[in-house]
Parts: structure tokens; sequence; C-alpha cells
């Protein structure tokens, strides 16, 4: 665990996000959380708890710093990725988490009840068939096969002047010239998340 904390730490470094120890000890527990659950429900396909640092905690925190908004939501979470990262590194927005998968949505409830996040919530629901009480002002994924289907399947979600924040790998020219003639392309943002070769990107989309 000193070995995790270690890398943890000059991870955040790399990424300027200069989080508390309690931050980062919940970073952590969350990890061993996310490890012990995977055993047995198989959440993710990563395994090794030094790739989860990289693959999952920092690749999640790299987008810390581009996401506006109060009301925000995760779609298509998993086991709460990068909607629980971003929830510990940001205690005074208030987050949702949105998945389908059942057994996924039951670690969630118990992360964020283990880790006593007052500003996360979790729903399994299908996008489509969710309907919130309030409207968001940041949906953001890293699960959507395409930007189309993002834009589309999410625009009951977002409250005016909202953002959608898409994660992606290699820069997605093809899925940008596939967008409807009425959404932007506010910004594109290529990351630099330590640990992990290959590229990434964060892509800003609103409605003109």
């Amino acid at each position: 665990m000193a070995d995790l904390a270690s890398k943890l730490r000059a991870g955040l470094d790399a990424l300027e996000l200069p989080l508390c120890d309690q931050q980062v000890a919940l970073l952590l527990d969350y990890l061993s959380l996310l490890q012990k659950w995977n055993r047995a429900y198989n959440l993710t396909a990563v395994r090794d708890p030094h790739e989860m640092l990289y693959l999952h905690l920092l690749d999640s925190l790299s987008i810390a710093k581009y996401i506006q908004g109060n009301e925000l939501i995760d779609v298509g979470t998993g086991p709460g990725l990068p909607g629980i990262p971003l929830a510990i590194c940001f205690p005074d927005r208030k987050f949702t988490l949105l998945d389908s998968n059942g057994k996924k949505t039951r670690f969630l409830f118990q992360a964020r009840n283990s880790l006593n996040l007052d500003n996360v919530r979790e729903v399994q629901s299908r996008v489509e068939a969710y309907q919130p009480d309030t409207h968001f002002d940041a949906v953001i994924s890293r699960a959507f096969s395409s930007l189309l289907d993002m834009v589309e399947n999410c625009s009951h979600l977002l409250a005016t002047g909202g953002r959608y924040y898409a994660m992606k790998g290699q820069y997605p020219q093809q899925e940008l010239s596939e967008l409807p003639k009425h959404y932007n392309v506010i910004a594109s943002h290529r990351l630099e998340v330590p640990g992990v070769e290959g590229q990434r990107h964060l892509v800003e989309i609103a409605p003109a």
C-alpha cells in the first residue's frame, strides 16, 4: 500500500492536482474496494492494483482540470469511473453515477457508503430510460462507442448551457465529422496520463 500511495502522489503531482491526505487516502480505499469486489464480480478486466491506479484512477483524474459545473452525471460509469475519483477530487460538486448493470451499481452503493461520499448517488438505469428531476451541467462518459451515440442518447440530461465531456483514446476525427450540425466542439484536450502509454483525449461538446 505504501508503494501505491507513493505512485499515486507522484501521479497527482504530474497532473498538478494538489489533493489533501484525506483525499489520497479515499482514492486508495476506493482502489482497495475495487480490487476486492473485482475478484468476485468481475467489474473490470484490469486486475493488477498498480495497473488499476494508472488506467483507472489517474486516467479518471486526468480530466479534472477541464470539467466544469456543479451537477454532473457519469453515464455508463461501470464501477465508478471516472465519477468516483472525480467526486473525491471535488467534494463540493454533486455526481450522479448511471449504469444499467446491477452488480456494478451494487458496488457503487457499497463504495459510496464505505467512503462516506455524500456528494455521490448511484442510479441503475439505461440512459434512454432515465428521467432525472433536474438537468446536469456536465455529462461525462468514457463508455460510448461514438460521439454521435453520446449526444443523441444523453440530450435529455443536459441543462441549458451544459456540456458533454467525452473521454477518448485517439483523436476521434471521424466521429466528430458525424456529429449533427447543431453541436459545436468547444475544445479538445490531449491528455497526458502518468504511467499510461497511447493517446488519450477529452472532447468538449455543446449544443449550438
